[in-house]
């Protein structure tokens, strides 16, 4: 099959030929038709298989023959969970729009906010988003949605996982209800099942892969390590292997710091990155480690999210990650659009509940290699194949249905909130001292003498950070 087949227009096949794209991968042929039909959709594609291309292009052309954007207003919304996956998404539209008169923009947090409302002020096509960002831009009435005719969610799942529902909610609550919805995940995991149906209205489903498994093409090996040995043995893989290019993730920012610099003193140059850093160091870093500046680049979960590197050859797990599910996220950095890539993990005792629940989500025992010379003292244990975990059909959530799609409350009132409400820092209500479930004790015993404490409720400051 050829893209022309997919009823797209002659614009958007000038720029995929221009960009050497020969024909559409499995995504690409079930989604870009489904969304042309102006359907809400929800898909399932692992990262890798070309899902950008998947709604952008679509997208792009629904919104080719429509009317001139206003001042401050958007046409098409993208919600992505990290910045440099929304750099990178906006990017691939800004090389697909190039034989169409459409403006796009990126906006995140970390950096200066004042050039990304200079950009919004005379409207744009395709705003691509971090949901924190948005909503500051949106208090400072430097965005506008009465024009808005699509919503995309990129990466749902992960946007879950890093705690973003509420501020997803409070953006939905913004948006016209008559509008075409998207929502693309790597899996359909009952959360991401419940935001679906509170968001579309009789989606297409697609799945063009079994729900949570790796790409086929990604060689895994499996190295059991002791957990003081593991810094050293990644050393001496890296350098019997002769890997020129390596993504290296670690569980915690600070555990990212300390791998780099040991593998820097060790004569293999290595930057971190991860929420701590700043924008500017994350992007220097990034582009180092694409133009061969340095060999490995260290990264938390989070900041590899928007990592797109072609035929990336090698990544490795000096930490098996909390969940099953992070790891087919991690490894996905590789083996893209059809390459070739290999995951290796460094795999300590203490570590075997968490391959036991791997194994059991991609159906896989991973094979075992040895390293010489670091042979564990405590040896790991050998594992099993275990039947994968049913899923349970997830109830609707009838509320969030409502809040979602804009429809009045019980009560009667609309579910926009007064202006003190709807502000970004959406803080719940303090509740003050004759509040009987917030006083408590303390209230009782001490309530002649001062007031009962106020604790500040701050959802964003956790919502900050885990964006950061």
């Amino acid at each position: 099959m050829s893209f022309s087949q997919l009823g797209l227009c002659d614009p958007l096949l000038k720029s995929i030929k221009e960009k050497g794209y020969s024909s559409p991968s499995p995504i690409q042929q079930e989604a870009i038709p489904a969304i042309l039909t102006g359907r809400d959709v929800l898909a399932a594609a692992q990262t890798g298989t070309g899902k950008t291309a998947g709604f952008a292009l679509p997208v792009l052309q629904r919104l080719a023959a429509g009317p001139k954007t206003k001042a401050n207003h958007v046409r098409a919304l993208i919600l992505t969970p990290t910045r440099e996956l929304a750099a990178q998404v906006e990017t691939n539209i800004r090389e697909y729009k190039t034989h169409l008169r459409l403006k796009s923009a990126v906006v995140f947090g970390g950096v200066g906010i004042n050039p990304q409302m200079k950009i919004l002020r005379s409207g744009v096509d395709v705003l691509v988003a971090t949901p924190g960002r948005l909503l500051d831009l949106y208090q400072q009435n430097a965005v506008k949605f009465d024009q808005l005719e699509i919503l995309v969610l990129d990466e749902a799942d992960r946007m879950l996982d890093m705690g973003f529902i509420h501020d997803i909610k409070r953006i939905l609550r913004l948006l016209p209800a008559q509008r075409q919805s998207l929502l693309f995940s790597a899996t359909f995991a009952d959360n991401v099942m419940s935001l679906a149906e509170s968001i579309t209205r009789n989606p297409i489903k697609l799945a063009v892969t079994p729900a949570n498994t790796t790409v086929e093409k990604i060689e895994q090996q499996l190295v059991a390590v002791d957990k003081s040995k593991k810094i050293p043995a990644l050393t001496s893989l890296i350098k019997q292997q002769k890997w020129q290019q390596v993504l290296v993730f670690s569980r915690t920012k600070h555990g990212a710091n300390r791998i780099a610099t040991k593998l820097a003193s060790a004569g293999l140059p290595s930057a971190a990155i991860h929420g701590n850093k700043s924008q500017g160091a994350r992007t220097a870093a990034l582009k180092a480690f694409k133009d061969g500046s340095i060999k490995v680049l260290v990264a938390t979960d989070i900041a590899a999210r928007g990592i797109d590197i072609s035929e990336l050859p090698v990544v490795i797990n000096l930490d098996l990650p909390n969940t099953a599910a992070d790891y087919v996220h991690r490894i996905g950095r590789t083996g893209r659009a059809g390459a070739a890539g290999q995951a290796w993990s460094l795999v300590s005792a203490d570590e075997i509940d968490q391959l036991q629940d791997i194994e059991r989500l991609i159906q896989l025992l991973i094979p075992r290699e040895s390293l010489a010379g670091f042979e564990p003292n405590q040896p790991l244990p050998e594992t099993k194949l275990l039947p994968p975990k049913k899923i349970k059909k997830p109830k609707k959530a009838k509320s969030t249905s409502s809040e979602a799609a804009g429809k009045p409350q019980r009560n009667g009132k609309s579910p926009q909130r007064n202006n003190s409400s709807s502000q970004r820092t959406d803080k719940k209500p303090q509740q003050n001292g004759n509040d009987p479930q917030r006083s408590g004790k303390a209230a009782d015993s001490n309530s002649q003498s001062r007031p009962p404490r106020r604790r500040r409720v701050n959802p964003q400051a956790k919502r900050k950070a885990v964006e950061a």
